[in-house]
């Protein structure tokens, strides 16, 4: 056989098992086709209905009782029924009716019913239909009309219309692994009262922050406490929020942690801690006889501050904002505090020896603390120096062990002067509260108030108040916190101060005191001394308390006609009480009595501040008319009102 014949049989020997491969590999693919388009089949003719069975609302079931025996259908009705009275007697469905992922055995059917279910399913014409809603227009009070939807009988409005109109928020919250919504009837928050003690924390003040609010324009350089804008965009001491700074600090400090202290320097370490940034700059520690102890004397060229002369220490802390220090500085003196912010960089705070008050230029911010040619103490805390000082918004952390965003870098000292103590802390409460406290002995009148020094329009049928005008919500209040100081300290300038406030209680307003009458039978303490008379309830009751304080404080001779001042405005208030009552809510004032106009209803804050001052007044009286109205005004808040006829 040639070569050539040999291949052409080899050739024929390798064509046939090629075919039969072919015709296997044809064979395999049309089996695959086959079993892909079976599957397909199988899930949409079974596995689909029964996938949808199990997502649908029992309620939706729409089944033909003709499709069903009769030995089913009344089985049948029962499992339904079943299904929605479980349904309808949960209290909140906590349960999507539709596809939440995250939810196990979601609207599941119970599993013993399992043959009845698949008897169910056989026997059902059809899917439900999904419902569907189509907007209708709503009319409201025949004024004006809304676009709204109907389901049904149902009708749905929008929740941005139903918060506005019945002053109501809520708002969308995902957690546990769905979404719902959330409705509150009001913002007020309550907290859980304690027995209240005249040296102990000042009612709920301790989660008051007098700094972050926006009225307060900044914080005084010379005194340490806020100036406030709330009648006067320029700017003035007002003795009410001094007062409410001072209660707030000292009623954290009795419950929060102890702080968080860096000592910088206190004259008593060894080495110097401060670096000259010129030749003409120095620091030396001395013996200073007025305070028994060393201190840090420093010197350098008077001028503007600035970088390049003076003496500075290095900080680089995050978490302690608030700066502490004792200081005899004299004049052509400056503080410097350098800071980095995140949004706008590098940042100096100058508290300088002058008398000028919050200026801003570029990134330098200048606090005017006056020369000190005594000893004084000043606590300043950084953050709102800052952010009062140039509208700069420090992102708080969202957690405490997070640090803040602003970094403090570097201490300077320029001019001339003497420093002790100086530390950085997470808090000084304390020193904040004296400024306070110490504040209102300074600022006392002769007539034993803290005028307010603004003109103040009540209403437009009373008349206004004028600028010198007195506040027996500011009594009551400087009361509180001079009656703390003095138990703190026993310094009785202190409670001498409280003693001589309440003489203007017995002032009666039309005379420029605080004394108002109500029918000419119940003695009422003004907040506003208005004419005619507005009677406002938490002006009053902060009065009050100002008087159970100071006669807490004293022995029963020195403190008698603040309990005589006390007991008659409390018979007036367990009188008039219930006048401030509408049934859903509180009033701020009586002048729709005085004035014959419509009520001046609280606002929800207010109407905490109501109930949080009557929770006090539970725990030192025991007249049950303050715990049931507290019970029935925290109802308020939840939306229940009081019964009709």
């Amino acid at each position: 056989m040639d070569a050539h014949s040999h291949f052409q049989q080899s050739s024929s020997t390798l064509r046939v098992p090629l075919r039969m491969r072919l015709v296997n590999l044809r064979f395999w693919i049309r089996a695959c086709i086959l079993v892909v388009a079976s599957s397909t089949l199988f899930t949409f003719i079974v596995l689909l209905p029964c996938r949808t069975i199990n997502t649908v609302d029992v309620r939706d079931l729409q089944i033909s009782s003709q499709a069903l025996p009769e030995s089913q259908q009344h089985h049948t009705e029962n499992i339904a029924s079943n299904r929605i009275n479980e349904y309808n007697n949960s209290p909140v469905r906590k349960k999507p009716r539709t596809g939440d992922s995250k939810s196990k055995n979601r609207n599941s059917v119970d599993t013993s019913n399992h043959q009845h279910l698949e008897d169910l399913i056989a026997n059902i014409d059809q899917r439900p239909q999904s419902v569907r809603y189509k907007e209708i227009e709503c009319l409201i009070n025949g004024d004006y009309s809304i676009v709204g939807r109907r389901e049904g009988s149902e009708v749905y409005l929008p929740f941005s219309f139903v918060s506005k109109y019945f002053e109501v928020e809520g708002s969308i919250a995902s957690y546990d692994g769905y979404e719902r919504f959330e409705w509150h009837h009001s913002n007020a928050r309550i907290h859980k009262p304690v027995p209240y003690r005249h040296d102990g924390p000042f009612m709920s003040f301790a989660h008051y922050s007098v700094e972050n609010r926006d009225r307060v324009k900044y914080f005084s350089g010379t005194e340490g406490v806020p100036i406030s804008t709330q009648w006067d965009s320029q700017g003035y001491f007002y003795p009410i929020q001094i007062a409410q700074f001072g209660l707030s600090h000292y009623s954290k400090n009795l419950t929060e942690q102890d702080p968080n202290v860096l000592v910088v320097d206190n004259g008593e370490g060894e080495g110097s801690k401060w670096r000259a940034e010129d030749s003409a700059s120095s620091t030396s520690v001395i013996y200073d006889s007025t305070r028994h102890s060393n201190v840090i004397e420093f010197k350098s060229q008077a001028g503007k501050p600035s970088y390049g002369h003076g003496v500075s220490v290095s900080i680089n802390e995050r978490s302690l904002p608030v700066l502490s220090f004792d200081l005899l500085m004299f004049r052509n003196s400056t503080i410097t505090v350098v800071m980095q912010t995140e949004e706008s960089g590098i940042v100096n705070l100058h508290y300088t020896s002058h008398i000028e008050e919050c200026t801003h230029r570029g990134s330098n911010v200048f606090y005017g603390i006056g020369p000190a040619y005594k000893w004084r103490t000043i606590t300043r805390d950084l953050i709102t120096d800052l952010r009062k000082g140039m509208n700069y918004k420090e992102k708080q952390p969202k957690t405490k062990k997070k640090s803040r965003t602003t970094k403090i870098l570097k201490i300077f000292l320029q001019g001339k002067g003497r420093i002790d103590n100086i530390t950085l802390s997470s808090s000084n409460h304390m020193n904040q509260f004296f400024d306070a406290a110490d504040w209102l002995v300074r600022h006392q009148d002769e007539k034993g108030g803290w005028p307010i020094m603004v003109n103040r329009n009540v209403d437009s049928d009373m008349d206004e108040l004028k600028a010198n005008w007195y506040s027996a919500m500011a009594q009551g209040q400087a009361i509180s916190t001079l009656v703390r100081a003095y138990e703190r300290t026993k310094i009785q300038g202190y409670l001498n101060s409280a003693l001589r406030a309440i003489e203007l209680y017995k002032v009666p307003s039309s005379e420029g005191g605080v004394q108002a009458r109500f029918m000419d039978k119940y003695t009422w303490y003004e907040e506003y001394p208005t004419n005619p008379s507005s009677f406002v309830l938490n002006g009053f009751i902060y009065s009050l308390i100002g008087l159970y304080d100071l006669k807490s404080s004293t022995s029963q001779e020195e403190g008698r006609e603040a309990a005589r001042l006390f007991q008659d405005g409390m018979r007036s208030l367990k009188a008039l009480l219930p006048m401030f009552d509408t049934g859903s809510g509180s009033i701020y004032d009586l002048r729709h009595v005085t004035l014959g106009k419509a009520p001046n209803l609280a606002r929800w804050d207010y109407h905490a501040t109501h109930i949080s001052q009557l929770q006090l007044i539970a725990t030192i009286d025991s007249d049950p008319l303050f715990q049931r109205t507290v019970d029935r005004w925290i109802g308020y808040i939840k939306g229940k009102r009081a019964k009709h006829n």
